[in-house]
C-alpha cells in the first residue's frame, strides 16, 4: 500500500506543528521520520494514522482518499511507545483483542484468531509466554507484543511511535534487527517515528530528517549521510567540526590555514562554513603543508576498535573531535597534552545563505 501526502499543514492553537508537507511512501517501504523533539515527526504520524485531522491538505492509501476517513475505517497498525497493552490480558488475549472486537460480521471465528495469535505468537518468539501478563514480561518482550497486536489486524499500514525508546541500548538493537527481519517478511509499508538518529540509519530504506514542521531531506540513509543538503541535516546526523573561513579560489580559508574543498559548485571568494566528520580528521606528529593544523589533545576515550580523541587548537582555542582507530592510536603513541598536527578532509562547504533553509 503506497502512501502519499500532499500538501498536509497542522496548528494547535499559535503553535505551526507542520507546514506544507509533501511526502511519497512506496509499496513495501520502511521509512523513518527523524528529528528533534518538536519536529512534527509525532504529528504528521499521528495523522496518517486518524488519531489527528490536518488543517490542509490530503493524503492518499493507493489510489484511495483518506484525509476525512475515521481511524478504525483506514486499517492501519499502531504501536506506541509506551506499549499501551492491557494490563488486565494475557500476552494471548492482548495479541487477539483487535480481531475479537470486529463487528459480528467481519470477526472470525474461535479457531481462526486462535490459529493467528499462534502463528504471531512463534513469529515474535513468544510462544512460551502466551499465558503471562504484562507485568510479567519485559520491556523488550511488551514491545514485541504490541507488534504482533498490530500485525494481527492484517493492517495496510504499520505505523510505530518511537516504538524502542523506552527500552535500554542493547535491547533496541536487538529489536532494530528484529522489525527489519519482520518487515522483509511481512513486507508491509511502514512508518516510525524516531529521535534516534542509528536507530534510523541502520532500520530504514529512506528517511525523511524533519525540522520546525518541515522536511529538510529525504532519501536513503547513504545520501542524508553522505550528502546532507544543509547544514541542519549534517548536524543533527551525527557529529561535526566546524572551520569558519572564507571560500578563494576553490580552498576555504582560515587564518594561515587552507583546506581543500572537493567539488565545489559555488560562488567563489565569500564567507563560508567547512563541516567535517570526526572520522575524516587526520591526525599527524609532523606539520604537513598549509591544512595542518597545530592541537593539544585533551581526552582520549577509546571504545573497541576506534579511539575517540578530543583536541583543543592552539591558534584560535577552538574545540575539534577525530576518530582514529585502534592501531594508528597505537603506533602515533597519543597521549593526553601532546601537541599534534590535524588535517581535514572531505570538507562539505555551507554558505550564510544555506542557515536560513
Amino acid at each position: 500500500m503506497s502512501i502519499v501526502i500532499n500538501n498536509v499543514s497542522k496548528s494547535f492553537g499559535s503553535f505551526q506543528a507542520l507546514q506544507d508537507i509533501d511526502l511519497e511512501i512506496q509499496t513495501g517501504e520502511l521509512v523513518a521520520l527523524l528529528g528533534p523533539s518538536g519536529s512534527g515527526k509525532t504529528s504528521l504520524l499521528r495523522i496518517i494514522a486518524g488519531l489527528e485531522y490536518a488543517d490542509e491538505g490530503s493524503i492518499y492509501f493507493g489510489s484511495d482518499e483518506i484525509t476525512d476517513i475515521s481511524t478504525k475505517d483506514r486499517k492501519v497498525g499502531f504501536v506506541f511507545q509506551h506499549y499501551a497493552l492491557f494490563r488486565h490480558m494475557n500476552v494471548f488475549d492482548n495479541i487477539a483483542y483487535g480481531l475479537k472486537v470486529r463487528p459480528k460480521s467481519t470477526r472470525p471465528g474461535k479457531k481462526v484468531i486462535e490459529k493467528k495469535v499462534n502463528e504471531l505468537l512463534q513469529l515474535v518468539k513468544l510462544e512460551e509466554l502466551a499465558k503471562r501478563y504484562p507485568a510479567q514480561l519485559s520491556g523488550g518482550q511488551k514491545q514485541r507484543v504490541a507488534l504482533a497486536r498490530a500485525l494481527a489486524v492484517e493492517p495496510k499500514v504499520l505505523l510505530l511511535d518511537e516504538p524502542f525508546g523506552a527500552l535500554d541500548a542493547k535491547v533496541r538493537k536487538d529489536l532494530r534487527r528484529w522489525l527489519r527481519n519482520l518487515h522483509d517478511e511481512f513486507n508491509i509499508t511502514s512508518i516510525f517515528v524516531t529521535h534516534d538518529q542509528e536507530e534510523a540509519l541502520d532500520v530504514a530504506d529512506r528517511i525523511v530528517v524533519m525540522n520546525d514542521g518541515r522536511v529538510e531531506q529525504i532519501g536513503s540513509p547513504e545520501e542524508v549521510y553522505e550528502h546532507p543538503k544543509n547544514p541542519f541535516v549534517y548536524d543533527f546526523l551525527g557529529n561535526v567540526n566546524l572551520f569558519h573561513g572564507r571560500l578563494e579560489n576553490g580552498k576555504l580559508s582560515q587564518g594561515k590555514a587552507q583546506f581543500a574543498v572537493p567539488g565545489v559548485q559555488h560562488e567563489q571568494d565569500q564567507k563560508a562554513v567547512g563541516y567535517v566528520r570526526p572520522h575524516d580528521i587526520t591526525i599527524t606528529k609532523e606539520e604537513s603543508g598549509q591544512d595542518s593544523i597545530k592541537a593539544t589533545i585533551t581526552h582520549i576515550h577509546v571504545v573497541g576498535p576506534i579511539v575517540h580523541i578530543e583536541l583543543k587548537r592552539i591558534d584560535n582555542d577552538e574545540f575539534l573531535e577525530a576518530e582514529i582507530t585502534k592501531e594508528l592510536y597505537r603506533t602515533l603513541g597519543l597521549q593526553t597534552n601532546n601537541n599534534v598536527y590535524v588535517k581535514p578532509s572531505q570538507l562539505k562547504v555551507f554558505f550564510p545563505d544555506d542557515y536560513s533553509i
